[in-house]
């Protein structure tokens, strides 16, 4: 059940079907399904996120995104391609929320519970921006950033460079004086940043598919974090499929 929140949360994921590494991945099939409805039906677990936002590329080759959307019947916004950061804008402005939550569409194993952590964190410390990743201590592919409307409307208006508008947020976390910033570090178990769980390449698909198949039993019951470094302790040889893969740089 949805806790009621006195702001209104979205999470807008951006999607394109292009990839450099690995054209077409967000509309890969896992299961049976596309990776990109994995992420957004992992997304719907959240208690706290009060609206799902698609923020598509408004190139010709992105109509099959639109589609997906109206076939699944999931809000979205059609912006630049390569200026990430206008689109996020322009979807942010059509659906009015006061807090966003950033997610990209090659993290099929987002954990739901994981940004439910990031979220409170950054009301309760009534921070311009709180994410998971400013030291690495969750596994990658759990990568969650929250941060307020007015933070966004300033960053847009302030961002020159190339890989901001690209990236979307370095802008706000390389001014530390300009924005407060809060940062969750993994705990416990889930304290794994040698894993690598979002997919940019075919060995990264080649995993992904491999936990699904050990784990995915119901799309009305997801598989958590937890599970899948369980099952990573069990069987370390996953681990090898990709290990090779770098993760590329942002500038």
């Amino acid at each position: 059940m949805k806790e009621i929140n006195s702001k209104k949360i979205a999470v807008i994921v951006q999607a394109r079907i292009t990839s450099t590494r690995l054209p077409g991945k967000v509309l890969m099939k896992i299961k049976k399904k596309q990776m990109l409805w994995h992420v957004i039906n992992r997304l719907k677990f959240s208690k706290k996120i009060n609206e799902i936002i698609l923020a598509i590329s408004n190139r010709k080759d992105d109509d099959i995104l639109e589609e997906f959307a109206k076939k699944n019947n999931i809000k979205y916004f059609r912006g630049s391609r390569d200026n990430v950061l206008l689109r996020y804008y322009g979807a942010a402005k059509k659906f009015q929320p006061d807090i966003i939550v950033r997610i990209t569409s090659d993290c099929p194993l987002i954990d739901p519970g994981i940004i439910d952590l990031v979220i409170k964190r950054h009301i309760k410390t009534k921070a311009d921006y709180t994410s998971n990743v400013f030291k690495r201590t969750f596994p990658r592919g759990l990568d969650v950033e929250v941060f307020n409307f007015e933070v966004l409307e300033k960053i847009c208006k302030k961002t020159s460079k190339k890989y901001e508008k690209e990236h979307v947020t370095p802008y706000i976390y390389e001014h530390p004086k300009v924005f407060k910033l809060q940062n969750l570090e993994a705990k416990s178990i889930f304290r794994r940043p040698d894993l690598r769980l979002t997919v940019d390449t075919k060995e990264d698909m080649k995993l992904i598919k491999k936990i699904y198949n050990y784990l995915y039993k119901d799309h009305m019951q997801i598989f958590y974090i937890d599970e899948v470094i369980e099952l990573f302790n069990k069987k370390p040889e996953l681990s090898k499929i990709n290990f090779s893969i770098e993760q590329k740089k942002l500038k």
